[in-house]
């Protein structure tokens, strides 16, 4: 029995031993792996980060890689490292079920046309929005405030005249329409604001608009040497030429279209990447907030080149005055030399007639006598025409060796 009891009590113990020894190497078999995984994830962390398991990189590259455009500039949207550019037509919409038949076909065969002109690729864009009615709600209340402070004006008014009892029946009957009319107006336009705040609350009232865009690619140049500035000018003139020919093409179906500025592209990609922020948080909040370091707007390109234009106008103009000025002042002096030159013909004519007229008073015959000796002086010493003329007739005198 001893020997039993001895032969039970070894292999309890080598039995503990044995399960003690699968413990220990699975704990250092899920050491080692979880050793591993945290030595693989390190190894994916950047240099100078901290070695921390739930790392993750956000990264200003990876965020302009996203938006998927690089700037906005001359009314154009720049990609791909000023590689592509693209304009925007903006187009509003036609409500084509209310048409008769025949409005109906022009719309149609016009925008086949629309079709049939296009030598390059678009791509036609719909934003839907939500209507956002604060600022229309703002404009309403200025406006009732104004019409409030009318009415108390008059009410205090119409109650001066009643109790100065100064003033007829008709007149106080005229006052009082014209204060019921106000009154009117401020209880309407009170019924305008609650049923547009009432509107506002309801965030199915949407509006849709309707762009055209247009790319271009820098390859379309050709194997020219151009630098960004030139790549991206001549990118403008011919994106220009483009959209105009759609707005042209599309306003034969009836549709309104413009080009978009640089600043109605900058809302539109807003709308297009905050869609659900923009209707409470707008651009124009988000300007003044000065989060507009994304973007890069600069003036309408119109307008820089009708500046442009107005001062090469204003110049010319000015050069063009100068001229004229001096031209009558040339002639002018012209004028006073000629009147000089002929100071002596004036003179003898003068006197001829000064003679003439006081021939009664001097007589006959000194009148006479007086105007043939004002003639002889004349045809003795001549006119400085006369001189001239004989000064040019003179051959000029030639030296001899």
């Amino acid at each position: 029995m001893d020997s039993i009891r001895l032969l039970t009590i070894i292999l309890t113990i080598v039995l503990a031993i044995m399960v003690m020894l699968l413990i220990i190497l699975g704990l250092v078999y899920v050491s080692s792996k979880m050793k591993k995984k945290e030595e693989q994830e390190n190894k994916n962390i950047p240099e100078g980060k901290a070695k921390t398991r739930k790392y993750k990189d956000y990264r200003t590259e990876s965020i302009m890689d996203f938006m998927e455009f690089d700037t906005v500039v001359d009314n154009m949207i720049s990609q791909k490292d000023g590689m592509r550019y693209i304009m925007v037509v903006e187009c509003q919409g036609i409500n084509y079920d209310l048409m008769s038949e025949v409005e109906k076909n022009s719309v149609e065969e016009g925008f086949i046309q629309f079709l049939n002109t296009l030598r390059h690729p678009i791509q036609i864009y719909t934003q839907t929005r939500t209507i956002n009615l604060d600022s229309s709600i703002q404009t309403y209340k200025e406006k009732i405030r104004e019409i409030q402070y009318t009415l108390e004006k008059q009410e205090m008014q119409y109650n001066q005249m009643v109790r100065s009892e100064s003033y007829t029946q008709e007149q106080l009957n005229r006052a009082y329409f014209e204060l019921t009319k106000q009154r009117n107006l401020y209880e309407y336009g009170k019924d305008i604001i609650y049923n547009t705040e009432k509107m506002s609350l309801n965030k199915n009232v949407l509006n849709k608009k309707y762009y055209v865009v247009i790319p271009y690619f820098v390859e379309e140049l050709g194997e020219g040497k151009f630098d960004k500035e030139e790549q991206r000018n001549l990118a403008f003139s011919e994106l220009y030429t483009r959209a105009q020919s759609v707005v042209r093409t599309l306003g034969v179906c009836g549709i309104n279209a413009r080009v978009m500025s640089s600043n109605e592209l900058v809302e539109l990609l807003y709308m297009a990447y905050n869609r659900d922020e923009a209707e409470v948080y707008g651009l124009d909040k988000a300007l003044k907030a000065g989060y507009d370091e994304l973007y890069s707007t600069a003036p309408d390109v119109v307008d820089k080149q009708m500046k442009a234009l107005d001062r090469e106008i204003e110049q010319e103009a000015i050069e063009k005055a100068k001229a004229k000025v001096t031209e009558a002042r040339s002639e002018k002096q012209k004028a006073l030399q000629e009147k000089k030159d002929n100071k002596r013909d004036l003179i003898d004519e003068l006197a001829k007639l000064i003679i003439e007229e006081n021939a009664q008073i001097l007589g006959e015959d000194i009148a006479k006598s007086a105007t043939e000796k004002i003639d002889k002086k004349e045809e003795e010493g001549g006119t400085k025409e006369d001189v001239k003329k004989e000064k040019t007739k003179r051959p000029r005198k030639t030296k001899t060796a």
